[in-house]
């Protein structure tokens, strides 16, 4: 089912946040007409009231696409709305983190076409990355249409099933922040070494994003473009040995970051 088709048979956003709002700007500039689009959001912006949408003005009988972006902790109160289109041809696409597909299964009925999918934030500039994967009864098409969906606002990966889910949402999902994070630390250790904030702050972003710009364009690989900004004996390879010492570095404090948001994930699916 292509985006044409998609957009003829209709499509229900359940939520319009930060990254419900990503999506449908995507899905518009990717060419799908307003009047395709179902918006239930109880507190629309601005931007949302002008888009030209169906804006809480309930469903159509049989969409092809129901895309759920509330927060996990909403879905329980959020998700009956479209309790009807269960157990029949409309896909459902969830980006809650934490909210496994047994309970959308439990609300919306074991035969319910479902993907779960989690994308990050990037995505509201088109540059996201979103892992999915679906049930039984979404298949392969299902996921092509997830795919396509996803593909409006950055790369897909394809995951070998929903025990890989909070992996990705520990890594991808929630990595935006722990690099944001990397630039703050940055700053502060810029003024720690003798500079202004204003100017720390501006040298920290610029070179975080320009860094990530190149390991994107980059058909090198990450350490290969590590190596190549590395003297060996020189500053940047004294910096190195502490960022990347077995113990306390990058790798280890990485690594339990990760492991620690997984973990979470799990609980919420509980």
């Amino acid at each position: 089912m292509s985006l044409e088709i998609v957009a003829r048979e209709g499509l229900v956003l359940l939520g319009c946040g930060k990254m419900g709002t990503a999506l449908l700007a995507g899905w518009l500039k990717a060419g799908l007409p307003p009047g395709a689009f179902w918006v239930i959001e109880p507190n629309p912006s601005d931007w949302l009231r002008a888009s030209g949408v169906h804006l809480n003005e309930g469903v159509p009988p049989a969409p092809g696409v129901a895309v759920l972006a509330v927060k996990p902790q909403m879905m329980g109160s959020a998700l009956p709305a479209l309790q009807a289109l269960g157990n029949g041809r409309t896909l459902f696409v969830s980006i809650a983190a934490g909210t496994t597909i047994a309970s959308f299964q439990a609300v919306l009925g074991d035969h319910t076409p479902l993907v779960r999918a989690m994308p990050n934030t990037p995505a509201m500039v088109g540059r996201g990355i979103t892992g999915i994967c679906a049930n039984t009864h979404a298949g392969a098409d299902g996921l092509a249409v997830a795919r396509a969906l996803m593909q409006a606002v950055g790369q897909v990966v394809d995951l070998e099933g929903e025990h890989q889910i909070d992996a990705v949402t520990a890594l991808s999902g929630g990595g935006p922040a722990y690099v944001f994070h990397l630039i703050e630390a940055m700053a502060v250790a810029g003024v720690a070494a003798g500079l202004s904030e204003t100017v720390s702050m501006q040298l920290a972003r610029a070179t975080v994003c320009g860094a990530g710009e190149l390991a994107f364009r980059s058909s090198e690989t990450a350490a290969q473009l590590r190596i190549n900004v590395t003297s060996p004996g020189g500053t940047t390879a004294e910096g190195l040995k502490v960022l990347m010492d077995p113990e306390t570095g990058f790798p280890a404090l990485l690594t339990r970051a990760v492991a620690a948001a997984a973990a979470r994930g799990r609980e919420l699916g509980k």
